[in-house]
């Protein structure tokens, strides 16, 4: 997968997790508020009629309040089918119903999507909340790991992507044994039996690169590798010279296993279970080390802070934008009342209370808010412009704890040097400040 698609598909989980946490805390009077899901291949038709014959039976709610509600939400519901004359291909989850604002005030809501990968679940509830279980399915990792089971009678590839799991190939080997005959012979037979254990190892490296890289890309097309066995057989492949080096640098662990064949790929994958689990956690660990490195060495390719940051962003000289998932912090667009000046500015939770925030300090004019976004959902929508890739990290692992606690949770990798202290030499007010050094 290109690194493109990659950023994409986490900014589409994202995107999931942002809209699961507002589904979940969302709260309605009575049981008006209704949660669709259509698996692909579904039919809208069926849907429809269903919904119908649901009208009908809600029809019959003794309590005035809760029928009409009832009835309001099946209505947007069958209005927002209209919409689709089909099920798209990853099928449909549609969320439509009255909930209480936090002011107490009621609010209309439908939402409804395409999921960014298939979803094998059809449901159809009408509850005081939103059923979001199926949604958090679509979060699971579905990373493809590849598994070679090597031993002294065959060899075994196969892969698995959540839990399903596939063989793609296995061959058997007839190699000879070790025996104490032969007399003046025995290193003829010694050296015959190194080399059809040398024949053996050759043939699954190149089979390992038939399966396990694309010939389009180029790449290997799975995100890990998982070498088992129970002879040194797997240890000799993982070292050999004729072994891809491109799937070298993704082996992620080595096992020993009791039986070769299907037997020993289940075993390999119950004894790898914690290391796939990781595989996030590692690529989050390796992204935020980098940027550490490159702030230890000083080496002057680093960002952090929401201004610098974006300054620099504006430049494009930002390779790796890297934001903490739950980042509060928000992006407004501001008008100057008396002169009509458009300001932007970034605020978080602290700083949003506080007035001064919205008044010019020259004149002391009002600023009038014009737009209000989340900065993760601009950086979602924007980030293209600006020529780098995002990664949202969580502040899980120990570094990303430190990332979010020590530099506000937002920072970039740069594609080049630049000392980012050259911006603050002049302030606002226009005053300049000597370096003290």
């Amino acid at each position: 997968m290109s690194d493109g698609q990659e950023t994409d598909k986490n900014i589409e989980i994202w995107k999931i997790k942002k809209l699961i946490k507002a589904l979940e805390a969302a709260r309605g009077n009575g049981t008006s508020m209704i949660s669709l899901i259509m698996p692909p291949r579904d039919q809208v038709s069926r849907v429809t009629k269903m919904l119908g014959d649901e009208f009908g039976t809600a029809s019959n709610i003794k309590s005035r309040v809760n029928r009409q509600s009832v009835l309001g939400a099946i209505t947007s519901a069958q209005q927002r089918l209209k919409l689709y004359n089909k099920v798209p291909p990853n099928g449909l989850v549609l969320y439509t119903g009255t909930i209480v604002t936090d002011d107490g005030k009621e609010k209309k809501v439908t939402i409804d999507f395409e999921p960014f990968k298939p979803i094998n679940a059809s449901l159809y509830l009408c509850d005081n909340k939103f059923h979001t279980e199926a949604l958090n399915e679509l979060l699971e990792s579905d990373d493809k790991f590849g598994f070679i089971i090597m031993d002294g009678n065959g060899t075994l590839f196969g892969t698995l992507s959540g839990n399903t799991r596939e063989i793609l190939h296995k061959f058997t080997v007839d190699l000879p044994k070790k025996h104490g005959r032969g007399g003046q012979s025995a290193l003829r037979f010694a050296r015959l039996r190194m080399e059809k254990r040398h024949n053996y190892v050759r043939k699954a490296a190149e089979l390992s690169t038939q399966f396990y890289i694309n010939p389009q890309t180029s790449q290997p097309n799975v995100s890990g590798l998982i070498l088992a066995g129970s002879a040194d057989f797997k240890t000799e492949l993982s070292q050999s010279d004729m072994f891809d080096p491109r799937l070298q640098a993704k082996i992620l662990n080595v096992v020993d296993v009791s039986y070769g064949g299907e037997n020993g790929f289940n075993q390999a994958i119950e004894l790898s279970a914690e290391v796939l689990s990781n595989v996030k956690f590692i690529q989050e660990k390796r992204l935020i080390g980098k940027y550490f490195e490159e702030i230890s060495q000083d080496t002057g390719k680093y960002v952090f802070g929401v201004d610098d940051t974006l300054k620099v962003l504006e430049m494009g000289a930002v390779e790796t934008l890297i934001v903490w998932e739950n980042l509060d912090v928000n992006r407004y667009v501001l008008k100057n009342t008396i002169s009509g000046e458009i300001v932007i500015k970034h605020l978080n939770k602290d700083q949003e209370n506080d007035q001064s925030n919205f008044r010019d300090q020259d004149t002391n004019a009002e600023l009038e808010v014009q737009e209000k976004q989340s900065l993760l959902e601009w950086f979602a929508d924007e980030y293209k412009r600006f020529g780098c890739t995002l990664e949202f990290v969580t502040n899980k692992s120990q570094e990303g704890s430190q990332f979010c606690r020590g530099f506000g949770g937002i920072g970039g990798i740069l594609r080049y040097q630049l000392d980012v202290r050259t911006f603050d030499e002049l302030s606002d007010d226009g005053e300049v400040y000597e370096d003290s050094d």
